[in-house]
């Protein structure tokens, strides 16, 4: 949501889609990765609400009356060379202006007030999941 603020891929589901069908064509729409599977998910939704700063620019810019967000989370393996990654992937406007791989502490230590406690219990439901390494790739938001 701010410009510079480092966060994961993330985005809405559209009418009559699945929540893991959402999070592919996401991933491939933010970061042109097509190699990926899910390996886990957070069995429940996490949600958050937007500070009031944050609450009126996303109410200007998507229209209506937003209060803050509900997310589905899954954790992905790229399951080919990271050369594949292309934040611009065809997009005018892309997401993300950077991306790295980097430990899930600093994941949460980055991420903008609001949405840390969200990613303190994504980070914890999937740490068994990580490698010895622990790292998770993030991007560096360009829009916002």
């Amino acid at each position: 949501m701010f410009q510079g603020a480092w966060q994961m891929p993330q985005g809405g589901i559209e009418d009559g889609e699945e929540p893991k069908s959402a999070a592919i064509r996401e991933l491939l729409e933010e970061t042109g990765v097509v190699s990926a599977e899910i390996i886990a998910e957070v069995p429940n939704w996490l949600t958050y609400d937007f500070p009031p700063a944050v609450k009126t620019k996303v109410n200007r810019l998507w229209g209506g009356e937003w209060h803050g967000q509900a997310q589905k989370w899954f954790l992905m393996r790229l399951t080919k060379d990271e050369s594949e990654i292309n934040l611009a992937s065809g997009e005018a406007d892309p997401e993300f202006a950077e991306w790295k791989w980097t430990s899930p502490e600093e994941v949460i230590e980055q991420a903008v007030d609001y949405k840390r406690p969200t990613y303190e219990e994504v980070m914890r439901t999937f740490r068994p999941y990580l490698n010895e390494n622990g790292i998770a790739a993030k991007c560096k938001s360009s829009k916002w």
